[in-house]
């Protein structure tokens, strides 16, 4: 009798190749967008925190300061593409805080940005689901001799 050289097996493997390639490779390039996404949001907020506090500490008055901190966040945020409804920015002044100019005080700048995860609508809240919130902080001194108006 002879046995045939084919067996039920013959052409299988691309498939399972194609199949369990498929199954691995989808969700590790959804990670990595979703990694991506997650650094870009933490780049813009700290990038944000970090300018918002420059600009109120070497300011001349708290306005201007305050003022000019909102337009550097949102040039900041912009970079990475978040839109200004998914942040929330906080200023704490110390030892004064109606006043984040005075000299030897500090300003502590707080954001928060709604990072959207992807495939998903984007994020137009803090709080909208699809999204994952990112912190940073920065705290700047004011000079000793910052001039008082």
């Amino acid at each position: 009798m002879r046995r045939s050289s084919r067996s039920r097996d013959d052409g299988s493997a691309p498939v399972e190749v194609l199949v369990l390639g498929v199954l691995l490779l989808v969700p590790l390039v959804y990670l990595v967008l979703t990694v991506a996404a997650l650094q870009g949001a933490a780049f813009a907020a700290e990038g944000a925190a970090r300018q918002a506090a420059r600009t109120i500490a070497l300011a001349a008055t708290d306005a201007d300061g305050r003022r000019a901190a909102g337009a550097a966040v949102e040039v900041a945020l912009a970079d990475w593409r978040i839109e200004p409804g998914a942040t929330a920015v906080e200023v704490v002044c110390a030892p004064e805080p109606g006043d984040c100019v005075a000299p030897r005080g500090s300003v502590a700048v707080h954001v928060r940005v709604a990072a959207a995860l992807p495939l998903l609508p984007p994020a137009i809240a803090l709080d909208a689901p699809g999204t994952i919130a990112v912190d940073a902080t920065a705290l700047q001194r004011v000079s000793m001799f910052a001039a008082r108006p």
